[in-house]
């Protein structure tokens, strides 16, 4: 039952079809699966299907990644509702877009697929200045920082995540939290988070989420 319920939802996430996904999870449910079993065995391993699949596929469809990521977000979201003991989260992120950027499909994704893995996230939005990344994230106890770009003079410029890096050096706190980047001038070049003082980057929204789970335990708590 389990193996039908498994490839039957991966085919509605991968067609994009959220009301066949939910009524695929009320049938499991009806079938007798606790909302912990719909998470962690049907729900996170599309996700990492999806993982899979973009990274033989670099190019697959952005509107694909999009609702994969969103529809993962909402039928966990609904499940953590019915969960008979709170998940523990594995670690803490806050994300946004690099100043004087206003861009936000690509961080929409990576906040989608953060969740369903029990990532904790706080979207600080668009136009995010530097010093906001570093003191939500020392406020929020996260271990990373995700800065989105989707221009090259936001993502190298001396507002964004360079300056994040440099209030990380000043302040002692490099080990405890990280920072990883992502957005279009990074996929033209993948030595740029190198230039912009980033620990990692990722080429895209779904793999942003394995990429920010190892750097969350990369990163030293207090």
């Amino acid at each position: 039952m389990l193996t039908d319920i498994i490839k039957a939802y991966n085919e509605a996430v991968f067609e994009t079809d959220k009301e066949a996904a939910f009524l695929i999870v009320d049938k499991a449910l009806a079938s007798g699966l606790t909302p912990e079993e719909v998470v962690f065995e049907v729900v996170i391993p599309a996700v990492e299907e999806m993982m899979s699949l973009i990274t033989k596929d670099p190019d697959a469809n952005l509107a694909q990644h999009f609702m994969t990521a969103q529809i993962a977000s909402e039928v966990t979201e609904a499940m953590l509702a019915k969960f008979h003991h709170p998940p523990e989260v594995i670690g803490r992120v806050v994300i946004g877009t690099a100043a004087g950027d206003l861009h936000s499909l690509g961080k929409r994704i990576v906040i989608g697929c953060l969740k369903s893995l029990m990532v904790e996230v706080a979207d600080l939005g668009v136009n995010v200045p530097a010093e906001r990344f570093v003191d939500e994230a020392v406020g929020r106890n996260a271990q990373v920082i995700g800065i989105s770009a989707m221009m090259v003079h936001t993502a190298t410029g001396a507002d964004g995540s360079l300056k994040v890096r440099r209030i990380l050096r000043e302040r002692g706190l490099e080990d405890r939290i990280k920072v990883v980047v992502g957005g279009a001038p990074y996929r033209f070049d993948g030595e740029l988070y190198k230039t912009a003082g980033a620990d990692a980057w990722a080429a895209d929204g779904i793999t942003a989420g394995r990429v920010i789970v190892d750097l969350i335990r990369q990163a030293k708590t207090p």
